[in-house]
């Protein structure tokens, strides 16, 4: 994983657990606007979240956020 996905991630994570709490579920889109302004960043994390580890479409945030830290 690049380190501008990773940083992303973290950073996103980050404020929707203080946005909302522990318990909020993200999907990866949730890294991204609304249109897809990054494809090439949008399918390293689409890989990662689909292929690589197999996860739900929604998963914890807090979950994530620590797959992606010790990654």
């Amino acid at each position: 994983m690049t380190s501008e996905l990773k940083n992303k991630i973290i950073a996103v994570c980050d404020k929707k657990i203080a946005q909302k709490g522990r318990e909020v579920g993200l999907s990866f889109y949730a890294f991204f606007a609304n249109k897809n302004d990054n494809p090439t960043l949008l399918m390293e994390a689409a890989t990662w979240w689909i292929a690589t580890h197999k996860l739900d479409h929604f998963e914890k945030a807090i979950k994530i956020r620590t797959m992606v830290q010790e990654d």
